[in-house]
Order: C-alpha cells, then sequence, then structure tokens
C-alpha cells in the first residue's frame, strides 16, 4: 500500500499537467520534466538513489506546482484564445489537490523532524561505510545510551591483518562527520572506528 502511495504522490503532478496543457511544445516540455522527477523520487522510494527521503518529497511537492503554474502562465502568454470554461474548473481543481498534497507532505515532515528531536532512532545501515574486499562484518547491531542511539558492526580482516591494519584500511584513524538531511534533518552522522582489545567496532552516532 505504501509503496503504491509513493508510486501515486510522484507521479500525480504529471498526470495534472496532462489536464491542463493547452500546447505541444510547452505540454511536452513540462510534462517530460515532471515524469523525470517523478522518476528520481520513485528512485530515492526504494532506495537506489541514497539521499534522505522526506527531504526530497518535500523538496518535490514545492518544486512542481511552481514548475506547473510557469507551465502555464507560459502557455497563457503564447495562446490565441482564452481556455475553454471546463479548463478553467481543471485549473481550480488543480490548485486544489496540489496545494492539499504540498500541505500534508509540510505535516509529515514536521512531525518526522518532530520525532528525530526524540533521538530515539538509530542510523540506517547504509549511514555505516563501504568495507574493502578483505574486511566482513561478523556482526552487526544498534544500541542506546545518554547520547542517543546508534548502529554498529564487528568486522574482522583477513588472516594475519591486526586491528590497526583494520582501522587504516578503512579509513578511520579519526571520526568522520557529516551532514544526514538537508531540510528535516539536521543532525550530524558521524562514523568511526574502535579497538576494543579484540575486534574492531565500526560505528555511525548522531552528532548533535
Amino acid at each position: 500500500m505504501l509503496i503504491f502511495l509513493g508510486i501515486l504522490f510522484a507521479v500525480a503532478p504529471a498526470v495534472i499537467w496532462m489536464t491542463l496543457a493547452r500546447t505541444r511544445p510547452i505540454g511536452l516540455a513540462i510534462g517530460g520534466t515532471l515524469l523525470a522527477g517523478a522518476g528520481l523520487l520513485i528512485s530515492v522510494q526504494w532506495g537506489w538513489i541514497d539521499v534522505p527521503g522526506p527531504d526530497a518529497h518535500l523538496l518535490f511537492a514545492a518544486l512542481a506546482p511552481l514548475l506547473i503554474a510557469c507551465g502555464v502562465r507560459r502557455e497563457g502568454r503564447h495562446g490565441n484564445h482564452p481556455p475553454p470554461p471546463r479548463w478553467t474548473f481543471r485549473r481550480n481543481g488543480a490548485i486544489g489537490f496540489l496545494a492539499t498534497q504540498f500541505a500534508l507532505t509540510l505535516l509529515v515532515g514536521l512531525g518526522y523532524a518532530l520525532l528525530l528531536s526524540e533521538g530515539s532512532d538509530a542510523p540506517p545501515s547504509t549511514a555505516l561505510p563501504a568495507l574493502p574486499p578483505r574486511i566482513s562484518i561478523a556482526a552487526e547491531g544498534i544500541g542506546c545510551g545518554s547520547g542517543g542511539c546508534y548502529r554498529e558492526a564487528t568486522v574482522t580482516g583477513e588472516d594475519g591483518m591486526s586491528r590497526p591494519e583494520i582501522i587504516r584500511e578503512l579509513g578511520l584513524q579519526q571520526e568522520n562527520c557529516r551532514a544526514s538531511g538537508w531540510l528535516l534533518d539536521w543532525r550530524d552522522v558521524c562514523v568511526g572506528a574502535r579497538d576494543n582489545g579484540k575486534n574492531v567496532i565500526v560505528y555511525a552516532a548522531w552528532g548533535y
């Protein structure tokens, strides 16, 4: 059900534009752009593009109506005849639908941001660094402490690799932090490695 709703969210602006377009050149240009944006958003939904999903949905919900409005305005400048009455009804319906879509996306996004502020979630598995061929994950888990929740993995190297060599191979002699999101998630995700005397632990934790 969520997959269907995600696809519907992505393609709805393109479908709406098909009901409003009145000229072939502008109609194809705007429609193609909206379909390209829908394809990118669906790729984010399915995890094919690694970007913050809530931020991507909010940007799409804001930019798609602007693009449609630009298309309508440009067609109005180039049109030889005023639009028929039915087109005005379709336009008003499109405005209502897109405004509702944006408002719901904004409310869900704000709720998501509030949940993030509680610090009860751990960074996703994708926050952990990609491992070189000579190193593999032996175990992975989630833990929580006073500073919030974190994700960690026990990694092992090929026979003969010492724990300091594994850390150097991973390039994690020092903790590295990067932005987790663009708009809704202002936290940093920090990745590092530590030697506990028996194993090398790679971790991803939120930085504030």
